[in-house]
């Protein structure tokens, strides 16, 4: 729709010219924000940072999410032509995936095995889980008593078998017409439900089904990435400071960028600070130098590699730049620790199981067995599992802290 004002010559007052150059702002913002409203791009292809936190603005464009200096907001044709008119300071929010869009990991269903109508697993223990407990599979059938593990993917199937007495809370940070949606986490692409089950897939009432790492944790369930994986920035740190501020312990996020983003970098920074454990995928972008992902290329979450059961770090696995680094301190880019992620089987979106590779499997796994070890009454029980960790780690060749494993695989002494 195409907006003309006209007015006639005639001579005004000073404050008379101010009110009349405001009336004609506020005209041009109702009439674009009419017309925009019509054709809202709701699919997030416009969405965008706003460096403003004036009203005026907030109240024509639309929120997305608050932040301390601005808001995101998805942004029509016509009001990004509004905002560049005004010469508004604004940038594009950036998208994070699930996987890597060139990713040739290959992702497939177990063949499915039945119980009279129940899907059941090819093995009730896989073999990630076996590797970190070295065999001892009552290690991976209970633990995780009293903890909360936010999970932020895309959603969780909650009514699995395996996983529906797990479920805390539920939410959904992607809904285009509003920013949260309690109650809400439905995983229409089956990565979230994956995640989700190996830290904490409990076997099901019947005792027919999966294990994770720690089946006794409650999990919250943040969808912030939509059915073909992908995840904007700005839903995924205002998941990271709700579970923060849910009191979650850790936070699960097997997703990731190339590139480092202020939103979620803040909001790392908050939950770190408020003493919340982060894990991360490092990334599927191997096997060069330097190549770990954002977010777990900062420093205050743990990034996780990837390995096969003859523990040998995948060559698809993100390497650290330990190398460059100081060595025993965290520092950007390093590589914390390698995990089972090579053809992990886990809980699937149909109530079955399917089997995945990637590092997005080898966080969980790290997640689940910090939250078997986390004891609360450390002054900074974050930080001393964290230590603890590193104490309990297998070196993986080559030999130290290096940048294909990190400080090693984690495992529990029988």
């Amino acid at each position: 729709m195409l907006v003309v004002l006209k007015y006639a010559s005639v001579r005004v007052s000073p404050m008379t010219t101010k009110k009349t150059a405001w009336l004609l702002v506020f005209a041009v913002l109702v009439a674009v924000s009419s017309s925009a409203n019509a054709a809202k791009i709701t699919t997030g292809e416009g969405r965008y940072f706003i460096k403003s936190n004036a009203n005026l603005w907030k109240n024509s464009l639309g929120i997305r999410h608050n932040f301390e200096n601005g808001f995101t907001a998805d942004l029509s044709d016509w009001q990004l032509r509004l905002v560049k008119i005004f010469k508004l300071e604004i940038e594009p929010v950036s998208q994070l995936y699930v996987l890597p869009a060139d990713s040739d990991i290959q992702l497939s269903a177990a063949p499915p095995k039945k119980v009279g109508e129940r899907i059941v697993p090819d093995d009730q223990i896989p073999w990630g889980i076996e590797t970190m407990y070295q065999d001892n599979a009552l290690e991976g059938s209970a633990g995780g008593e009293d903890m909360t593990i936010a999970v932020l993917d895309s959603g969780v199937q909650i009514t699995h078998p395996d996983i529906s007495q797990r479920i805390a809370d539920c939410k959904d940070f992607t809904a285009p017409k509003q920013a949260v949606m309690n109650g809400k986490c439905e995983d229409k692409n089956g990565h979230g439900t994956h995640v989700a089950g190996i830290i904490a897939a409990d076997g099901g009432k019947d005792g027919l089904g999966i294990y994770g790492m720690a089946p006794e944790t409650k999990l919250l369930v943040y969808r912030v990435c939509g059915t073909n994986g992908s995840c904007w920035a700005d839903d995924v740190a205002v998941a990271i400071r709700t579970a923060a501020d849910a009191k979650a312990q850790i936070i699960n996020i097997s997703l990731g960028s190339d590139t480092s983003n202020k939103l979620i970098e803040d909001a790392v920074n908050y939950a770190s600070d408020g003493g919340v454990l982060l894990v991360a995928a490092a990334g599927n972008d191997g096997p060069y130098v330097g190549s770990i992902d954002y977010p777990a290329a900062y420093a205050n979450v743990v990034a996780v590699g990837a390995l096969d059961a003859e523990l040998v770090v995948s060559e698809w696995s993100s390497r650290g730049n330990n190398s460059e680094t100081d060595v025993d301190v965290a520092n950007v880019g390093d590589l914390d620790f390698a995990a089972p992620g090579v053809n992990i089987e886990s809980t699937w979106k149909d109530n079955g199981y399917s089997v995945l590779s990637g590092t997005s499997m080898a966080a969980p796994h790290i997640a689940g067995l910090a939250a078997k070890l986390w004891n609360f009454s450390a002054e900074n029980p974050a930080e001393e599992v964290r230590d603890t960790l590193k104490k309990l780690t297998l070196d993986i060749s080559p030999i130290g802290e290096d940048d294909d494993s990190g400080f090693g695989l984690p495992q529990v002494i029988p």
